[in-house]
């Protein structure tokens, strides 16, 4: 469970303003200094760095995620965007690529991505909230509706 001081702390103006600049980018620049193996945000939240394809350059894009993981070995994923008003880039590319890579644990896994619809989400929400809190605060802030993608392992037996 996700520490109350936390949310309360995801909800202030300053850490929506400063986040998305900040947060990304260490832990992009942690996991790449360590191979993968470890990103600062997962000491506050289950996070997973999710690898999709541009859907205009074509050239592959990390982004670190909150995400919740099922006993299936699959993700769920919300493109929440810390509640701006635009939709992540990395949900676009899921949109038009939906394959993707999921590094949670080494070695990465090759997944491919649903987006759920309204009725999907709401079945899900007890997930979305266990491990971002903040769902509800940055739907309202963001005056759009959070795309939320099921991440599901491909297996390499069948490819």
């Amino acid at each position: 469970m996700i520490h109350p001081l936390l949310t309360r702390l995801g909800r202030t103006r300053a850490f929506t303003a400063v986040a998305p600049h900040v947060l990304p980018r260490l832990d992009m620049v942690v996991h790449r200094m360590t191979r993968g193996r470890w990103l600062p945000s997962r000491m506050l939240l289950p996070t997973v760095v999710l690898t999709t394809r541009g859907h205009r350059s074509g050239q592959e894009r990390a982004t670190p995620l909150c995400a919740h993981r099922f006993g299936d070995g699959s993700w769920l994923v919300a493109a929440t965007n810390f509640g701006r008003e635009d939709h992540p880039a990395w949900s676009t590319n899921l949109l038009r690529h939906p394959h993707g890579t999921v590094t949670a644990d080494h070695p990465p896994h090759a997944v491919t991505a649903t987006l759920l619809n309204g009725e999907d989400v709401a079945r899900q929400r007890q997930h979305i909230l266990r491990v971002l809190p903040v769902f509800d605060y940055y739907a309202a802030r963001a005056r759009r509706d959070i795309r939320v993608f099921h991440l599901m392992p491909v297996d390499p037996e069948r490819s």
